[in-house]
């Protein structure tokens, strides 16, 4: 008798699967973006870090597609999620600024309401969405997830470092033996905050259990989520499970955790039949915070960290998951960004572009099904208002090279400084003088951009 209740509750869960796939076959496929902080090029075991053990990423790149030359909008947190959430340039939406980089508690502005944001689009588009983890597109009401498309938000509003309390310790010292207390960060379930300080020991797992809850309370219906983890942003946690797992120290616990977390996500994917149906990309916002030493991470063989325009502030280790669609253990070097994700989406869930703005996005449907290439000819590298190079095809021209942290000024170079990025991706060998008509095809596409661009006012510095 137990026998026959147990087969029959088998053949319930397996029907349930199996009617659940064949709904979602009849609708738009659902969007999940897992979004790390601070993750540097070489931080992935399936990106070349030979010690820190990411067995379900190692698993989503080879069931899906690496691309190893994905760029973010930008070198710091609040305008590189500007970027992927608008599909254009900060410096069109006013998330950048020259004197302050990113948004702080103190902050007035925030992500302007004239903008689109992704989850906006979707939301119209009959999805259920949800933020979950770092917003940093301002926290007051107005500019929160709940009023730029996202029915269901959980998570701090800014970067885990801020609010900083008078009686933490001085200095770094805080950061490299960091307690919840010493920062006064609100957990926010949509715009009540709901603990005070976060407990940041268990905030990956939080955020990976309600992401699966939204799954598995939305699977009947498409949906976006958006889950932006604080980590590996210093300082750094990890829950009590992952202390001492890894042989990179403190920040490889952290890493192997967040790598539970996307397999826990695409678990439930699989476990709900919806794997088919789903298209995962996992990125970062920006390089590895170097000047944390072995609490930052490594941009690998790239030049630079976060906050410089060198490839290794703004070229992340990028995997997009959607099984039976991207073929499997495929690479892609096509140039692509986070601000492409706008023309894909739009593009996969056959809805149409806005056509009354300027987008710095380009449909990677092709690259993904591997049915032909990008349209993206040109990348372009601002620090704040500030072009500093530009990538075209395999080249890169710099105009000013400035690390992240520790140099006040920027190298200005007149002429122009080239690399051959693919040949030389620690952008090392300057060959301007070897390709003169190289760099007048790099000009000429400047002016274009410069022509048509206009900026908007700083929400960074109001």
């Amino acid at each position: 008798m137990l026998l026959g209740v147990f087969a029959g509750w088998q053949t319930s869960d397996a029907q349930e699967v199996a009617n659940t796939q064949v709904n979602a076959q009849k609708r738009p496929p659902n969007f999940v973006v897992i979004f790390c902080d601070d993750l540097g090029y070489g931080d992935l075991g399936c990106f070349g870090n030979p010690t820190i053990r990411t067995k379900q990423l190692d698993r989503m790149a080879a069931e899906g597609m690496k691309l190893t030359q994905f760029y973010v909008g930008a070198s710091v947190c609040t305008p590189s999620r500007a970027a992927l959430m608008t599909g254009r340039l900060p410096c069109r939406s006013g998330m950048c600024g020259n004197k302050r980089r990113v948004l702080f508690p103190d902050s007035k502005g925030g992500l302007p309401a004239e903008e689109i944001t992704l989850a906006e689009a979707l939301q119209e588009g009959g999805y259920a969405t949800a933020c979950i983890g770092k917003w940093h597109l301002g926290h007051h009401k107005q500019f929160l997830p709940t009023n730029n498309g996202f029915d269901y938000y959980f998570g701090i509003p800014y970067s885990n470092d801020m609010d900083r309390v008078p009686e933490a310790p001085k200095g770094r010292a805080s950061m490299w033996n960091p307690k919840s207390e010493y920062f006064n960060v609100p957990l926010m379930r949509n715009e009540e905050i709901v603990e005070r300080p976060a407990e940041q020991t268990t905030i990956t797992r939080r955020y990976t259990e309600e992401a699966v809850k939204f799954i598995d309370e939305h699977q009947e219906e498409p949906f976006f989520i958006y889950l932006a983890h604080s980590m590996p942003h210093v300082p750094l946690f990890r829950s009590p499970e992952f202390e001492g797992v890894s042989r990179r120290g403190y920040f490889g616990d952290v890493i192997e955790e967040i790598d539970w977390s996307v397999g826990q996500v695409l678990q439930k994917l699989r476990d709900t039949g919806l794997d088919d149906n789903t298209l995962v990309v996992f990125c970062s916002d920006n390089g590895p915070w170097l000047p944390y030493g072995d609490h930052g991470g490594s941009a690998g063989p790239l030049r630079g960290g976060k906050g410089s325009t060198w490839d290794g502030g703004m070229r992340e280790p990028t995997i997009f998951w959607w099984p039976k669609t991207i073929p499997a253990a495929s690479v892609a070097a096509d140039i692509g960004s986070t601000m492409d994700l706008m023309a894909t989406f739009h593009s996969l869930a056959d809805l149409e572009m806005p056509n009354d703005r300027t987008f710095d996005s380009h449909d990677l449907t092709p690259v993904l099904k591997q049915t032909g290439k990008s349209t993206r000819e040109a990348f372009f590298y601002y620090r704040g208002y500030d072009l500093t190079a530009v990538r075209y095809g395999p080249w890169k021209l710099h105009f000013k090279t400035q690390a992240g942290y520790g140099q006040p000024k920027p190298e200005i170079h007149d002429p122009p400084v080239l690399f051959n990025i693919e040949h030389d991706p620690g952008e090392s060998r300057n060959v301007a003088k070897e390709n003169p008509e190289v760099i007048e095809t790099i000009l000429a596409e400047v002016k274009r951009h410069q022509s048509e661009m206009v900026f908007a006012e700083s929400q960074l510095e109001l």
